[in-house]
């Protein structure tokens, strides 16, 4: 089985985030994971570079906003 294998960069107003087939499905059930009803309005994960995600110029943190 592959690694899950993210990166995460951008410039100006644009952010990509790219990934390999388990890569993007890592990140989709984090999202998933987000959205349970257990987790509640300002819960959040941190992808970081070198751990979660591939060396690169930024982090990303997804977090759950009731607000928006």
């Amino acid at each position: 089985m592959e690694e899950p294998r993210i990166k995460v960069y951008g410039a100006d107003s644009e952010i990509t985030v790219a990934g390999n087939a388990a890569g993007l499905r890592n990140l989709a059930e984090t999202l998933i994971g987000l959205a349970e009803p257990e987790h509640r309005d300002g819960y959040h994960v941190h992808l970081e570079p070198g751990i979660s995600l591939e060396d690169g110029p930024v982090s990303l943190v997804l977090e759950r906003d009731e607000e928006l």
